[in-house]
């Protein structure tokens, strides 16, 4: 066999992809599937972005920027943070990245050597333990439930941490299970990293959409704190591949370093058609699309629980449900097949979020219609019914 690295052993793919792979055959086939699997928003790019973009690229602004980002783009972040948290951040701390995951890569890659541990939660986003394997760290995953609104808490973390962790990963709103940690919570958890003099970085990606109080960034608790955040989700971005980190001043010239040699810089057109984003026009179409992810929310979390799956938490924030499925199976993977080729409806399966009770649980996303939510759980009421 041709040599790999071993660190391929323990970086799994995206189970999801497979099964997305399937819905893409079957429709290809004349098969109507309902996605409910994929985390991305339903809705294109909002056009005053679309129009900045076109219009950058008619101007020729195709050339590299600096390798943290346009200036004016980081400014115009500093002033987002001030008008929507009240904080303030000087421009000079925020890096701009080819998407968050480009943000977690350097963050990774600034803090942990090989053997190093990063805490962060299970179930929680796959890719934070991928980036750590990376670096040829050991992600360790806390159990978590619905007890502690699927979030870390103080005495967990500190009784998990040893000489080895480096530092803790946290994400609110988080995915796959939507909750919010206050800023109280934020500071009670930076509070117990600081002590063990470790980091702490927080996942934002999915600030913006929230559906009752709106979220806190952890920048209010300290600006010693790594909070990542992305174009993707609230601004409806993701194919221009474009997010950004803020960063403790310490730590700025090594992240221009990894920076300038592992990515350049982020896409250009992406990076000025970003300016137009926190624009009054635009943020208005980004507020009656964050309605339409609540009132999905709203008639897909009682559904589902009257059909027979257990979501003991409401969500407050991205656009996920995190169900029990335990009633219908015990192999959520296998459960997650037989939805799709069966019924037609595409759920994410557990095991693509970590490794506490994966088998029992699934992931559905509202982002996709109404209508197509609807039409979801119409077919799996007939399916479960039989």
């Amino acid at each position: 066999m041709t040599k790999r690295a071993e660190r391929m052993n323990s970086i799994q793919p995206f189970h999801v992809m497979a099964l997305l792979a399937r819905a893409r055959e079957l429709e290809a086939g004349g098969r109507s599937i309902i996605h409910m699997e994929i985390g991305e928003p339903d809705f294109v790019t909002p056009q005053p972005v679309i129009d900045a973009g076109v219009r950058a690229l008619a101007e020729g602004r195709t050339h590299y920027t600096p390798a943290v980002g346009l200036a004016a783009l980081r400014e115009r972040i500093a002033v987002f943070y001030h008008e929507r948290y009240g904080v303030n951040v000087d421009p000079q701390r925020i890096v701009v990245t080819p998407g968050a995951s480009a943000a977690l890569q350097l963050v990774t890659a600034v803090l942990v050597n090989p053997g190093d541990a990063v805490l962060m939660a299970d179930p929680g986003y796959p890719c934070n333990r991928n980036f750590v394997y990376l670096l040829n760290g050991d992600p360790l995953g806390l159990p978590v439930d619905a007890s502690t609104d699927y979030q870390p808490v103080p005495d967990q973390v500190d009784a998990a941490w040893t000489q080895r962790t480096t530092a803790l990963l946290v994400a609110s709103p988080a995915n796959p299970t939507g909750t919010l940690l206050t800023q109280q919570a934020v500071s009670e958890l930076y509070t117990v990293v600081k002590r063990r003099n470790g980091s702490l970085v927080m996942d934002e990606i999915y600030h913006g959409l929230t559906y009752a109080a709106p979220a806190s960034t952890a920048l209010a608790v300290s600006d010693d704190i790594f909070v990542v955040n992305s174009f993707s989700k609230y601004f409806g971005m993701t194919g221009w591949r474009l997010g950004w980190l803020v960063a403790p001043q310490d730590y700025l010239a090594d992240i221009d370093k990894l920076a300038q040699n592992l990515f350049l810089a982020a896409p250009t057109l992406a990076q000025y058609a970003a300016l137009s984003a926190f624009e009054p026009e635009n943020i208005a179409i980004l507020e009656q699309r964050r309605e339409a992810f609540r009132q999905r929310r709203d008639y897909l979390l009682p559904a589902l629980r009257e059909i027979g799956f257990a979501i003991p938490v409401t969500p407050e924030g991205a656009f996920y449900l995190y169900a029990d499925c335990s009633r219908f199976t015990d192999d959520s993977y296998r459960f997650s097949k037989q939805l799709l080729e069966e019924a037609g409806v595409a759920i994410t399966p557990g095991i693509d979020f970590g490794t506490h009770q994966p088998e029992r649980h699934v992931r559905f996303a509202y982002t996709t219609s109404l209508e197509n939510l609807q039409e979801g759980v119409r077919r799996l009421w007939e399916y479960l019914a039989k």
